[in-house]
């Protein structure tokens, strides 16, 4: 029981001392989130340097503005990734505008389907890296090692109907990424990242 309920208790602790303003609370904070703030922001911008700085401007913020989580939202894990997607989204967007005013090339339709895209991108490389260890497994080898229900099944060794259900479920929460819109998609204000997130 008290695993369960480590994540609430770490966030709860985090927050609070962010708040006080521990700097080594926020070294804490980064060594646990970093490579996903970057990931995301990459699978979004595809530029390390923009993911970098996307990086830094989450990490700011949560530094500036920690009683912004609202654990009833959900863990911190997912509020620093809405945060990133949503910074990264931003800059996107801001990119391709610039691009567009530059070269004249394109239409607002489709810097609207490229940002789209990256979004659902970013949700999806989220979606699975947060899914329980046992159906990302599934999924891992039924796609990219592409292995049918029955060989799942028996390099996991698992029932068959397990394994349809872990692949199903695993499905279910992908085709998520899709069906709902990623949320901050459209940042509110703009300007500086603290309005931006």
């Amino acid at each position: 029981m008290a695993t369960k309920d480590a994540p609430p208790r770490w966030d709860r602790r985090m927050q609070q001392r962010l708040a006080r303003g521990e700097a080594a609370a926020l070294g804490e904070f980064y060594d646990r989130f970093a490579s996903l703030v970057h990931s995301l922001a990459h699978r979004v911008l595809d530029d390390d340097e923009a993911a970098d700085q996307v990086t830094r401007e989450v990490f700011g913020y949560v530094w500036e503005n920690p009683d912004a989580f609202d654990p009833k939202q959900g863990s911190m894990r997912a509020w620093v990734a809405r945060l990133a997607q949503r910074q990264a989204v931003h800059r996107l967007r801001q990119a391709e505008a610039l691009a567009y005013a530059e070269t004249g090339e394109g239409t607002a339709e489709e810097l609207e389907q490229k940002v789209r895209r990256a979004s659902v991108a970013a949700r999806a490389d989220y979606i699975v890296t947060s899914m329980p260890t046992p159906l990302r497994r599934a999924l891992e080898l039924a796609y990219f090692q592409r292995r049918d229900y029955r060989q799942t099944a028996a390099d996991l060794g698992v029932t068959e109907d397990e394994a349809r259900r872990r692949l199903r479920l695993g499905l279910q929460l992908l085709s998520s990424a899709h069906t709902r819109p990623l949320e901050g998609s459209s940042p509110p204000g703009g300007g500086s990242y603290g309005r931006t997130l």
